[in-house]
């Protein structure tokens, strides 16, 4: 027992004594790593934190990345976050996972601050049995294939590319579970958006993807094929968008895989940058030949997206869709706010080009009214509209529809990590590492998108009904006040008085 004892101490010594050695060991190559960091600070010329305080001036970037992270979870208030705050994010993961939206003690919300819409409930709301679910609407009439459909709440235009395989599949089938309409954003029509078996806008980017020759001019053939898919429904020029009004789509290098170069016709690993702008359309008449032409080759809606630069514009093109008539009209017009945002862009235009929708939306639909044209062309919001509030808003303003990218992007678990430009989302929603795209399980992650246009529906029509309307679409200017100076509100029907057709 004794000799035992003995051996058992000669082994713990010699693994202590080894331990030591390995401990020394990795100490000693780290204080030859600092060392040679050290001379590597002090001697670049390009930062000057870094040449200061060598080594240490390092850990600034590091705290630097983690302050989002920080400011999130632990420091920003419940409205304070922007692009947007806890709050609203919170919202959109209760409504896709079905549960209690409820909350208790009073909003925390500002309900005086400047700007603010209060909806209008009426004295005698409407009645359970006087609630109807949404009326079908029609676009594009005159179509050899037009499009009816029930929801006003769609997802918005978001591309292979810009978002993975396993994110666009549970879009797809989550679009289809809810009845509404999926938009392919400007990089072509894939496997994964037809597997899913969502209605399908095909947006035209100004790259043309996947209707384009390999000049990069529109090539009907390539129109007709992606028209002969039963599920693509309607075709959306794309014309600007409100992440980067003036620049095309911008998808970085690392997530050009070859899969995505295929389905776009570019190089792999090499940033895809679409043009400015279309560049056979020189005019608002040449966007309506366009648009005129999709039509006739496809059979089916065509209309455009844009962000609004100043009012004039708006007049500017409603005129001349009302010189040119019906033929050429669009069958809708979807007008994008300033507020958008998926997509990778300059923050110079991020942050400081195009009209908020809140301004260029009642402008688009009064100018319709005034020539005649209202009923002849629908009209489509976009711009960070992903909680109730906001999309009743929008159909108090006259809006027939509303589209969602980023809250889509929440219902599939996007915890606005602001790394959509990269590709290295933890969530795997816009990267196409593999590691990171296996957390996002399809099948369940539909089931939330599904959930999240049901409750969206359902609590804009709360809103209604306590207006006293019986369904969304019934929701007018009358319905909602603004918030002005010193917390007085007027009516939104004041500010933005209904027009009359006057041409």
């Amino acid at each position: 027992m004794s000799e035992w004892l003995m051996n058992l101490g000669d082994f713990i010594v010699e693994a202590m004594v080894a331990i030591g050695g390995l401990f020394l060991l990795i100490l000693l190559v780290l204080l030859l790593w600092l060392v040679v960091l050290y001379f590597i600070d002090i001697s670049q010329t390009q930062h000057t934190i870094r040449r200061n305080y060598p080594v240490i001036g390092r850990f600034r970037y590091f705290f630097e990345h983690l302050g989002a992270f920080f400011r999130q979870y632990f420091y920003a208030m419940d409205r304070e976050e922007l692009p947007f705050n806890r709050a609203q994010r919170s919202w959109v993961y209760r409504a896709a996972k079905n549960v209690d939206s409820t909350v208790a003690f009073g909003s925390t919300d500002n309900i005086n601050g400047t700007g603010r819409v209060l909806f209008s409930n009426c004295a005698f709301p409407a009645l359970g049995e006087h609630v109807v679910e949404p009326a079908e609407v029609t676009i594009g009439e005159h179509c050899r294939e037009p499009y009816t459909t029930k929801s006003f709440f769609h997802i918005s235009g978001m591309s292979y590319g810009a978002l993975s395989k396993p994110a666009l599949l549970a879009l797809s089938a989550g679009a289809r579970g809810a009845n509404c309409w999926m938009n392919t954003g400007e990089g072509g029509l894939t496997p994964y958006h037809l597997e899913g078996g969502a209605d399908l806008v095909f947006q035209i980017g100004t790259a043309k993807n996947g209707v384009r020759d390999l000049v990069g001019n529109l090539d009907d053939e390539r129109l007709i094929g992606i028209s002969a898919h039963n599920q693509v429904k309607m075709f959306e020029i794309k014309m600007s968008q409100g992440a980067k009004p003036g620049k095309g789509g911008i998808l970085p290098a690392e997530k050009v895989t070859e899969e995505i170069a295929t389905i776009r016709g570019v190089r792999v690993s090499e940033d895809a940058i679409s043009p400015n702008r279309h560049v056979e359309i020189n005019s608002y008449s040449d966007l309506l030949d366009m648009v005129k032409h999709v039509r006739d080759v496809t059979g089916k809606p065509t209309g455009f997206k844009m962000v609004i630069g100043k009012p004039s514009h708006i007049d500017d093109l409603v005129k001349v869709i009302h010189e040119r008539g019906d033929d050429y009209a669009p069958d809708f017009i979807t007008v994008d706010g300033a507020e958008g945002g998926t997509g990778a862009a300059p923050m110079a235009l991020m942050d400081s080009v195009g009209m908020s929708l809140r301004e260029s939306l009642p402008l688009m639909v009064d100018t319709l009214v005034e020539y005649g044209l209202r009923d002849r062309v629908k009209v489509i919001a976009s711009g960070k509209l992903v909680t109730p509030a906001a999309v009743a808003w929008a159909l108090c303003i006259g809006a027939d529809f509303i589209v969602s990218a980023r809250g889509f992007m929440f219902s599939l678990g996007c915890i606005q990590a602001l790394q959509c430009n990269k590709n290295t989302c933890p969530t795997g929603i816009t990267t196409h590492d593999p590691k990171l795209q296996q957390g996002l399980v399809p099948e369940s992650k539909a089931e939330r998108v599904t959930h999240y246009v049901n409750n969206m529906i359902k609590e804009v029509g709360t809103i209604a009904h306590s207006c006293g309307v019986s369904a969304p679409r019934g929701l007018e200017r009358s319905h909602a006040r603004i918030v002005g100076e010193g917390g007085l509100t007027k009516s939104m029907e004041d500010i933005f008085p209904n027009k009359k057709q006057i041409h």
